[in-house]
């Protein structure tokens, strides 16, 4: 694939998402806003962790939003392990329609849902990003991890973005893909997806 990192051979990366948030409970777009974990997005963080427990992870790597941040926190205490944050695994930037319902973006830009869901690489949120962009930035996160040397990384991130690192793993259908907060994906060097979990 056109960009992707140049990974050492055995290399296997760890995909989280952040546990369930107050936002996401409310259906609203967070994109770079944020908003805290609930008790339950809590408690998917500790049972990822008992996910990991014996999959020999040997580095954390968050992005740096709170909640994913949080999450991170959670499941690298309970592996013995402290977090890196990486600045390029923020969530994909909604730009103008972070914080809102779809009923509220419909009642703004009206059709515009229907226009993004011809073409969601392509299509750049108002004032935000688009999951192209997410890709190079998803690029550029996947050539450091592989340049620290490290040889099974947790990076633990968002939804949209996890989609571009997967896409930049060699995951041929990661756009349509969805990952639950209490699902960690394991990719081989190989391309080959695997879940840990129930979700």
């Amino acid at each position: 694939m056109a960009g992707r990192p140049s990974t050492s051979p055995g290399l296997t990366t760890y995909l989280a998402r952040h546990g369930q948030t107050e936002w996401n409970t409310a259906g609203r777009r967070q994109g770079r806003l944020d908003s805290p974990l609930t008790p339950h997005g809590s408690d998917q963080a500790h049972r990822n962790a008992q996910l990991l427990s014996g999959e020999g992870i040997d580095a954390v790597f968050a992005s740096p939003l709170g909640r994913a941040r949080r999450t991170a926190t959670i499941i690298g205490t309970e592996l013995g392990l402290g977090i890196r944050v990486v600045d390029d695994l923020a969530e994909i930037d909604h730009g103008l329609w972070s914080g809102l319902t779809a009923a509220e973006i419909d009642a703004r830009w009206p059709g515009q849902r229907a226009v993004r869901e011809r073409d969601k690489y392509t299509f750049r949120f108002p004032n935000g990003e688009s999951y192209a962009d997410g890709a190079a930035r998803a690029g550029r996160v996947l050539a450091e991890i592989a340049q620290t040397g490290v040889r099974r990384p947790l990076v633990v991130s968002h939804e949209m973005i996890g989609r571009m690192l997967l896409r930049q793993l060699g995951v041929p259908d990661a756009l349509g893909m969805q990952q639950p907060s209490d699902v960690v994906f394991r990719v081989r060097a190989d391309g080959m997806l695997e879940r840990l979990g129930s979700g």
